[in-house]
């Protein structure tokens, strides 16, 4: 069964069993400050589990683009990567654990249905509980009875602390208890283990986790459990690569049909191929084409710094396992071939929505930038320099100052990171809902205007400027959009009369719900990435004959008439990337 099997089984079964299949969404979160990427399924959902009401009903189901870097040194084991694609089903408020856990166990062993997965190779855990929730027997024993239903013998049931089952989406939100289900790869493990054999296996990948259903009844604030939710939830997720694994037979994940293709041409193309090397290299150029599709792009800071690492440190590993130089997106190079075998291998998912050439120009660009870093950090690795700052100041990766013989204390090194990541974190939590700090009024008031100056950009200076990425909090607003040259005085002079003039005419600014392809029809302004619900939210500005001048997709909020926005001015206009221009506002 290869994954586009596994993909269409999963969305047919819950869709038989009353749920909604909805698109994934962007790698990049719309409305959540926390992180940089999505890196779950229930990310893009999480004001419906608090309580909101979704369009598509309170069954869903899907399979959502993640991304995680906290494991990366851990990638090219049996099961870790950066990029994978979360197999997730949702009750909002309607069914609890016993359709969860019934729903799991029946897609997980089911022949016909499901993917036909050994039921005696199956183990779970449960929540052992703590001071915030009561030890999961409800789970246990609905897990006893299915295994007794279906003659699987033997302990296979192991109670775990709030560290391996309990989730949450971060310090605030939904959490609660989870049940895990646990696949021997090896099929030879005895029935019975006991908890300190289990945790062996577990330890030595002999068992891997497929599958998780998350019983989110209780509420998180500042780190803290403040109590239970308005409604029951379930949140189930199971990784399509780790599942892959598992039914087709294979001793980790890059055995699987979405990466062998890939790894038999690097292996057919380097000089010395090094196993774990070349699963760094698949993984990684997976990674950075679903980044860049999504609009991220390479920078020092953020999701582009994250994006930037990958893409040299791929390129780091083909340097280890290729003798000489070689231009990696050159016809029939490596990274050109990767790219086009995961073209083919996503060509039925509709993730990939930039072209291979946009995604080649962006690599390339990267890597002549690249080379200028390494001949500069090679001048200064001469001195001897601290390898974190030839890393933060040159860019020059610690594995190629460790390869040349350069002296690194890699707890130092990972202890200097984690801080810097934390401040980097920091500066990237001032993004909120629609890329706005806070709710305050001024912010409230810029994030109005920033529709304005998108309408402005397109009136004065080109009608297919597209929005890239924005950033808004009391002081000023920044947005970034596509555009093929930098904005002559003139054009930054008549892009500020025309949004002013707008605010001078006291436009009403109207919220309607309207039906996505009605919003499409229309040409709503859409966030570049994002997958959108059947029921959107569209923001008009109206002209006083009810003609709109700014229609754009928006969660809010803004103010209710540009009357009260004050004077608009540009304070800066500048290139952040190739095609990618910058605008600093403020209102006055």
């Amino acid at each position: 069964m290869d994954s586009n099997e596994i993909r269409s089984r999963f969305l047919k079964f819950f869709e038989a069993r009353g749920h909604k299949t909805i698109p994934s969404a962007s790698l990049v979160p719309e409305n959540d400050p926390s992180v940089l990427f999505n890196t779950a399924g229930m990310q893009p959902l999480v004001p419906y589990l608090m309580g909101q009401k979704h369009g598509d009903g309170n069954r869903l189901v899907n399979i959502q683009k993640c991304v995680r870097t906290q494991d990366i040194d851990e990638v090219g084991d049996k099961t870790h990567d950066t990029f994978f694609e979360m197999m997730g089903n949702w009750s909002l408020g309607d069914y609890f654990k016993e359709d969860a856990i019934k729903w799991s166990y029946e897609f997980l062993t089911s022949k016909e249905e499901g993917l036909g997965l050994d039921p005696q190779r199956l183990y779970v855990t449960c929540f052992a509980g703590d001071e915030n929730a009561p030890k999961d027997e409800e789970s246990a024993n609905i897990w006893r009875e299915i295994f007794k239903k279906n003659n699987v013998i033997g302990e296979r049931i192991y109670f775990r602390p709030a560290d391996k089952n309990w989730w949450s989406v971060g310090d605030d939100g939904p959490c609660g208890s989870d049940t895990e289900m646990f696949y021997d790869l090896t099929g030879q493990l005895k029935d019975g283990m006991t908890l300190e054999e289990y945790l062996k296996a577990d330890d030595e990948q002999r068992v891997v986790e497929i599958w998780n259903d998350v019983f989110m009844e209780y509420e998180k604030k500042e780190g803290k459990v403040i109590g239970k939710l308005k409604q029951k939830n379930v949140d189930t997720g199971s990784g399509l690569e780790r599942i892959a694994m598992t039914v087709q037979g294979k001793d980790n994940i890059f055995e699987t049909d979405l990466f062998s293709p890939v790894m038999e041409i690097i292996k057919s193309q380097v000089d010395k191929f090094e196993d774990r090397s070349g699963r760094i290299v698949a993984d990684h150029i997976r990674t950075s084409i679903f980044m860049i599709t999504d609009g991220v792009l390479p920078s020092n800071n953020g999701r582009g710094y994250i994006l930037r690492r990958l893409l040299r440190r791929a390129k780091l590993k083909m340097r280890n396992m290729h003798e000489g130089e070689f231009n990696i997106l050159s016809e029939g190079s490596v990274f050109y071939e990767i790219i086009q075998k995961f073209f083919e291998i996503y060509k039925t998912t509709e993730y990939l929505e930039k072209s291979e050439s946009e995604i080649f120009e962006v690599i390339k660009n990267e890597e002549l930038k690249f080379r200028k870093t390494l001949e500069q950090g090679l001048k200064e690795f001469e001195r001897g320099e601290d390898p974190f700052t030839l890393f933060t100041t040159y860019g020059f990766p610690v594995e190629l100052t460790k390869e040349l013989g350069g002296k690194v204390n890699i707890e130092d090194f990972n202890k200097k990171m984690e801080e810097h990541q934390k401040l980097s974190q920091t500066a990237s939590a001032g993004m909120f809902k629609g890329g706005l700090a806070n709710h305050n009024e001024k912010t409230i008031k810029l994030h109005t205007a920033h529709h304005l100056l998108l309408a402005g950009l397109q009136a004065i200076v080109d009608k297919n400027i597209k929005q890239r990425g924005s950033n808004i909090t009391e002081e000023r607003l920044r947005m970034d959009f596509l555009c093929d040259h930098k904005l002559t005085d003139e054009e930054k002079k008549k892009v500020e009369d025309w949004v002013n003039d707008k605010i001078k005419q006291k436009l009403e600014v109207i919220c309607r719900e309207l039906p996505l392809h009605l919003a499409e029809k229309i040409g709503a302004e859409m966030e570049f990435g994002t997958k959108y619900p059947d029921i959107v939210s569209v923001y008009f500005i109206e002209d006083k004959d009810g003609n709109p001048i700014s229609k754009e997709f928006c969660g809010g909020p803004h103010m209710m008439n540009t009357a009260v926005l004050g004077i608009f001015k540009i304070q800066k206009e500048e290139a952040v990337a190739q095609g990618i221009r910058r605008i600093k506002a403020v209102l006055v």
